[in-house]
């Protein structure tokens, strides 16, 4: 909001949908109150005009729609374009996506349903067109000549003008903006192979007798029919894929609890829903529950899981006067915190919010046939005027006719089949290879990326490592044996609920330890647990712990600090009030990690560590494997900020990772890479998934998008030399010498050797070695 009501450069938020708005640019503005507010459309200043207290008061107005399950639908390509309903883009024709998906709005699918019923019809009526084209099969049911025609033209005109229609109005959009793409070749390709196809069923004596092949002129209904269907098919997919766009925000909006146990001034409990949480409200968070919004602790203590947001597997234990967050899990102990930020203002918000605007300025990028289409389509236009102009002039009676039928017939012949199929084949048969090597694109624009990255981001744990902690040393400091210093240790965190006591009672089991039981079980929040096992008196905690029982651990400091330069959570063990050794645990590098690291480092890939981890546990890790940055101790904004950076340096940056706190950052990437073990929000967020969550599978994809580029690229050549031939052809180059104005047998070679040559050389990638 612009204080005193004076534009700035600044952008400035749109306070009914979030929306960034231009104060320059603002589509509407309010004053109210001596303040302005900017608007991104019209629709949303009267919303906000018709109760304004619902967005300024910070709480909802009773009987007032949630601002964010108002939708509000922009292009990738051209950010300018808004407006509150899906549909597609007036310059560039894309279909139009969500600026912000709600976790409580029912999806709308209305556009999905409505393309995927029109393929569907325009398949069903193009399949017999298709065979009606090979001849054979009409001819053995006695159908031949005009009435041949007559058949496929009533197949083909509601392929073209009901199933089509979207795309033709997409065309003519195009034409009248002077954008020129792929819907503009379609356009003109379809309608002149309709159109003609039309007038040489209904008036075959105005074409040149040399022309007719028994009284009837080749038509070109199917051409324009299959096209039509191949198109909606691409269509299609294209909205599958949109619909999971919003998929990773919406898993984050879900991450939160619905609800937070209220304590009232009366001492009182109720549960409310979160929306209803102001702060400085006192709430009771019980083990086992979600934090619900970001707060500090009053009251109590507990062990916190907060993974959504360093990504680190070992707990937090909370104290009062300590920072908690919002949806992270409270796992053992109670404690009563005092809300700090809700709403907009909540770390997972912000999460949400740098997701959204790293997915929006990251715009897809533009298939290469499109860019071809910029001066693919002006050129088309041009050798058919130029065509038409030529025959008028200079060529036989009657001159009208023969130039018409030429210009027509080079917008024919230009139509894009083998083009249009030169990126989506390649595409398509290189997510089966890569969904076989164990890699799983789901953005086309990450596999043409991919060759050109030079530095790769990865998150530490669940992507390097193992994600869970395991005992890695068992040190004696006292007379004990160390089988039963751990057996001992064992027996008394089976009782706990901790993740670290897990991870001792699990090292004591695969060594066949057999565990007494333990009694007189205390936990001390922040510290550690003690008890008795087998007549001993055990305690296990951590420095603070050992103070409290009087033990003095000086004497053992180098010993600990040398297990935490390692990277190892150390943790002491008391046995009958003396200190006899330490345990120390570490999160374990996966097997498969250090090979793939040299792989990656042999394909000149600069490798970025960044980890919510300590500095000590992440230079460790960094040294062991030869990363060659590291960054410790990140939240996920600042990994949001690092990926920021390389790409103002000029880099191409891949981003892998496995968590909630990676989302931001691999939707800011220029190639999101999830582990197939990790969270949803993770593989939502990203274009590549490794189904295993081996890094070996990035060296496989970085060859499979090498593989996949070079086909396009060849498949593309196709297309253009089938276009330089053909249209030269189409215009009538061939009549001084042959007396042919346009073959039809040579036109429909042509046209099926382009696309069969597509066809067959991505089929090529199936067999590409990964």
């Amino acid at each position: 909001m612009n204080r005193g009501g004076k534009a700035s450069s600044t952008l400035e938020k749109d306070p009914v949908c979030g929306m960034d708005v231009d104060p320059d640019d603002a589509a509407a503005t309010v004053e109210r109150d001596g303040q302005t507010f900017y608007f991104c459309s019209k629709s949303c200043a009267e919303r906000f005009d018709r109760n304004p207290s619902a967005y300024t008061g910070g709480r909802q107005a009773k009987g007032e729609p949630p601002a964010q399950e108002q939708a509000v639908y922009t292009c990738p390509m051209h950010p300018e374009v808004r407006q509150m309903k899906p549909g597609s883009c007036p310059v560039c024709g894309m279909s139009l996506e969500p600026m912000m998906p709600a976790a409580a709005a029912e999806e709308d699918t209305s556009e999905l349903r409505d393309m995927t019923r029109r393929f569907w019809i325009a398949a069903a009526l193009s399949a017999p067109l298709l065979v009606a084209a090979m001849g054979h099969m009409v001819v053995a049911l006695g159908i031949s000549g005009r009435a041949r025609g007559w058949v496929e033209m009533a197949l083909a005109t509601p392929v073209v003008w009901w199933c089509g229609w979207p795309l033709l109005v997409r065309g003519w959009r195009s034409v009248l903006s002077l954008r020129f793409n792929m819907f503009t070749l379609i356009g003109l390709g379809v309608l002149a192979a309709w159109g003609y196809s039309l007038v040489a069923v209904l008036a075959p004596g105005a074409f040149p007798a040399s022309m007719r092949e028994d009284g009837a002129v080749p038509v070109y209904f199917e051409a324009a029919a299959v096209i039509t269907t191949l198109v909606l098919l691409g269509q299609v997919l294209e909205l599958r894929a949109r619909r999971r766009t919003g998929a990773a925000i919406r898993s984050l909006l879900d991450l939160a609890p619905k609800t937070a146990r209220l304590i009232e001034t009366d001492g009182s409990e109720r549960d409310v829903s979160l929306d209803e949480v102001q702060v400085g409200d006192r709430l009771r968070v019980r083990p086992g529950e979600k934090i619900p919004i970001d707060a500090a602790v009053i009251e109590g203590s507990g062990s916190v899981d907060e993974s959504m947001v360093t990504g680190e597997s070992m707990p937090v234990e909370k104290q009062p006067g300590d920072e908690v967050i919002g949806a992270s899990v409270n796992l053992t102990g109670g404690f009563v915190v005092e809300a700090r930020r809700v709403g907009a203002g909540t770390l997972l918000a912000q999460i949400v919010e740098m997701v959204r605007h790293a997915q929006r300025s990251r715009a897809p990028i533009q298939r290469v046939a499109d860019r071809m289409a910029q001066w693919f389509v002006p050129a088309v236009l041009a050798a058919a005027a130029i065509t038409f102009l030529v025959w008028l002039v200079w060529g036989p009676a009657p001159a009208a006719v023969h130039a018409l039928v030429a210009a027509v017939a080079v917008l024919i012949i230009a139509c894009p089949c083998a083009l249009g199929l030169a990126t989506p084949m390649s595409v398509m048969v290189a997510v089966g290879r890569g969904a076989h090597g164990g890699v799983l694109v789901k953005d086309a624009a990450a596999l043409e990326t991919l060759q050109r990255v030079d530095t790769l981001v990865i998150d530490k744990t669940g992507t390097l490592t193992q994600g869970k902690p395991k005992l890695m040393s068992v040190v004696r400091l006292g007379d004990l044996h160390a089988n039963e210093l751990l057996r001992l240790a064992a027996a008394l965190e089976r009782m706990s609920e901790h993740p670290l006591a897990a991870a001792v009672v699990e090292a004591a089991r695969e060594r066949g330890i057999e565990l007494p039981a333990a009694e007189d079980f205390i936990v001390y929040g922040g510290k550690g647990v003690s008890g008795r096992v087998a007549e001993h008196s055990v305690a296990i905690g951590n420095v603070k712990l050992m103070a409290d029982c009087g033990l003095d651990v000086e004497r053992f400091g180098g010993t600990a600090d040398e297990l935490a330069e390692q990277g190892q959570t150390v943790m002491y063990v008391a046995v009958d009030n003396q200190i006899e050794g330490l345990l120390g645990l570490a999160d374990t590098i996966k097997e498969t990690t250090p090979q793939a690291v040299t792989m990656l480092h042999a394909q000149g890939l600069r490798l970025v560590m960044v980890t919510g981890d300590t500095q000590a546990t992440a230079r460790a890790v960094g040294r062991q494997l030869g990363i060659d940055r590291v960054e410790a101790g990140v939240l996920p904004k600042r990994k949001n900020e690092i990926v920021g950076q390389l790409q103002d340096e000029g880099h191409v940056v891949a981003m892998a990772g496995d968590g909630i706190n990676d989302a931001a950052a691999l939707a800011q990437a220029h190639v999101g890479i999830a582990m197939g073990t990790g969270t949803d929000v993770a593989i939502h967020s990203a274009g590549l998934t490794l189904v295993k969550g081996d890094l070996r599978g990035i060296v496989r994809a970085r060859r499979l998008s090498q593989a996949t580029m070079k086909n396009i690229r060849q498949n593309l050549f196709f297309a253009v030399i089938y276009n330089a031939v053909g249209i030269p052809i189409a215009a009538g180059v061939l009549y001084p010498f042959l007396g042919v104005l346009l073959s039809p047998m040579i036109a429909a070679a042509a046209m099926t050797f382009s696309s069969v040559s597509v066809i067959a050389n991505a089929l090529r990638l199936r067999r590409v070695e990964l």
